[in-house]
């Protein structure tokens, strides 16, 4: 039995979450979403993703200071954190959050699947 690859989209529009769980869904991955980052390392623990997608404009804790979280949690720095965002500097907003990579919005679908093989082939 193949076991699907898990991933957890963190974002705070639930129209982007439906889209990248109908997609990711549709090519074969278990997908959990959060509309928080609260409690990021429990909630992450709890499910242990293979590939994290985190946006910048999280209620509460931004997306910066989530990945950072992320990445110094000895059981978690491990998991790849793709950073997406609107945003026009979002190349420097990963870099400065230490995501492993960067998908600008609006996406296609495309460029969401191709990114998602890149990181869990």
């Amino acid at each position: 039995m193949i076991i699907a690859k898990k991933v957890f989209v963190f974002d705070d529009n639930r129209d982007i979450l439906d889209l990248c769980t109908f997609i990711l869904e549709d090519a074969g991955y278990e997908i959990k979403t959060s509309e928080t980052a609260n409690d990021i390392e429990k909630q992450v623990s709890d499910y242990m993703p293979d590939l994290i997608f985190m946006d910048n404009w999280l209620p509460d804790l931004g997306g910066i200071q989530a990945t950072r979280a992320l990445k110094q949690h000895p059981d978690l720095k491990h998991i790849p954190v793709i950073y997406f965002s609107a945003n026009n500097d979002i190349s420097s907003l990963a870099d400065e959050a230490g995501a492993d990579s960067y998908l600008s919005k609006p996406f296609d679908i495309a460029a969401l699947e191709e990114i998602v093989k890149k990181h869990l082939s």
